[in-house]
């Protein structure tokens, strides 16, 4: 679905998906489960009318600042090493003669779930240590410069920055952000603690904490704003994140990476390197037209 959808770009063209693999995938985007196996049912739905129409919101992107590389590296067909995808994006880069635009340039391809910034496919680097057969890994954070709604940009260090949309909220963005029952638990028993607390602990209560807060994670599909995730920021004297998470409505980011990328869908990246710029938001005109059957 998500292949399907990033071809399409008329606002006015319906995408429907179908189920092929219920086993494995839960199908968020495709129709209910229950008509991969009476397709029929759903082809008599659509003729009918008994159908509402959905417009999905989709991210657009504008990449700005010096030496951008604007071309895309398609991941749906390869699987590619980190070092054979950092060799993509450099080919990319001499082939496209346009490299040298300063922009703002409005890119190719439209997010329906999340654009997710970072170093490239987590960055590790390989050291030899004194024996010859010996390797260990250091993790390479990402350091960029958020703005929020225009906001004062600030410097942050993390392993990554995800912005999703409402369809978004229910895939990647949720299991960044919620939170677990044991978490919740152990925070209400501190809370009982200190006497701030009143009300008989039990896992009921743990329960309704739990739901209430990662219900708060999810939103329409069709409401035209974004949710911004910072995952695992570093916070000291240098560095600091004032709002790990939330809604907004325009996020801007400059890199000052050495090998990032920034991946739209999980399907498409474009080369994020220092200097470059991302302004990321949400135009109604993007969204995607799909249906919900009437049950």
């Amino acid at each position: 679905m998500l292949l399907a959808a990033s071809k399409v770009f008329d606002k006015f063209k319906p995408v429907i998906g179908i189920n092929t693999d219920p086993e494995r995938s839960e199908g968020h985007l495709c129709l209910p489960v229950r008509y991969t196996y009476s397709f029929p049912e759903a082809l008599q739905k659509l003729y009918r009318g008994e159908f509402r129409w959905q417009w999905r919101q989709r991210i657009r992107l504008y990449l700005e600042g010096t030496g951008i590389n604007p071309a895309p590296v398609d991941l749906h067909e390869q699987q590619l090493s980190q070092e054979q995808h950092s060799r993509a994006h450099i080919n990319e880069r001499f082939q496209d003669q346009g490299s040298d635009i300063s922009g703002p340039h409005l890119l190719p391809v439209r997010a329906l779930n999340e654009v997710f910034i970072g170093e490239s496919l987590s960055s590790r680097e390989n050291f030899k240590s004194c024996k010859p057969s010996f390797k260990f890994s250091l993790h390479r954070a990402s350091y960029y410069e958020i703005s929020v709604d225009d906001g004062p940009w600030e410097k942050q260090k993390s392993s990554g920055l995800n912005v999703c949309t409402g369809t978004g909220s229910k895939a990647w963005s949720y299991n960044i952000n919620k939170v677990a029952h044991q978490a919740v638990e152990e925070i209400l028993k501190m809370a009982k603690k200190h006497g701030s607390l009143n009300m008989p602990l039990n896992m009921e209560l743990v329960q309704k904490v739990t739901n209430d807060y990662n219900d708060c994670l999810l939103y329409s599909p069709e409401e035209p704003k974004m949710f911004f995730s910072v995952r695992e920021p570093i916070v000291n004297r240098v560095f600091s994140s004032s709002r790990q998470r939330g809604f907004s409505s325009k996020v801007c980011v400059r890199s000052r990476c050495w090998d990032a990328c920034m991946v739209v869908d999980g399907g498409t990246s474009f080369e994020f390197n220092d200097g470059a710029i991302a302004s990321i938001l949400i135009d109604t005109e993007d969204s995607l037209c799909t249906v919900l059957l009437e049950e």
